[in-house]
């Protein structure tokens, strides 16, 4: 077990900054020692941000989205589609589309996807909320934007029958070759998927 070479509150700083998504141990030591070097113009303003994102932020009551405010930013842009609804498995799909600048509708987050490996189950999940939504009358399509893994299409069909008797279309993202894509580095799976859904030309 290798020894500590900082005080307490230091190695607690590098033990949380490793628990964050892509920052390993050796990560999140250079990133708390630039931190600790930068203390007055980034360690403390950082600090400051997170005090204040711990008290103000909460989920959208609406969508499942997380935000100051109460309904989110989103959900009170009146200039959005109020009849297309797009439903995203994590914040961060839903983030990945807004930077994208695709979507003009509103959002629903499920807050995960059913998973028999892991226990996620269908009252896991923001599905309730979800059936109650598509039967606002002017609902008139769902947008399945979930990931294309053996998960996320599982829930796609679980969705999909959720809502059948709501006489909603729905749809789902297109699978295939990416936008400057080159075939030859492609799996097999996308190449299925995009020779399946082909469109005319």
């Amino acid at each position: 077990m290798p020894k500590a070479v900082a005080g307490p509150e230091i190695e607690r700083l590098i033990q949380l900054l490793a628990r964050m998504p892509g920052l390993g141990p050796r990560s999140a030591r250079r990133a708390a020692l630039q931190l600790i070097k930068k203390r007055e113009t980034l360690l403390a303003p950082l600090a400051e941000a997170m005090r204040v994102a711990t008290e103000r932020i909460i989920v959208c009551s609406a969508c499942g989205n997380v935000d100051t405010a109460e309904p989110c930013t989103i959900c009170r842009d009146e200039s959005r589609d109020p009849s297309t609804l797009v439903v995203v498995e994590d914040v961060s799909d839903l983030w990945a589309l807004e930077r994208s600048g695709a979507v003009t509708a509103r959002y629903h987050v499920l807050g995960g996807v059913l998973s028999a490996l892991d226990g996620v189950r269908p009252e896991h999940l923001n599905l309730d909320s979800l059936v109650a939504r598509a039967a606002d009358p002017a609902m008139r399509e769902i947008i399945l934007a979930l990931n294309a893994t053996v998960d996320g299409q599982t829930t796609a069909h679980y969705v999909t029958e959720s809502l059948k008797d709501h006489g909603l279309k729905v749809t789902r993202l297109a699978h295939g070759v990416p936008v400057g894509g080159e075939l030859d580095y492609l799996d097999e799976g996308t190449l299925t998927a995009a020779i399946r859904s082909r469109t005319p030309f």
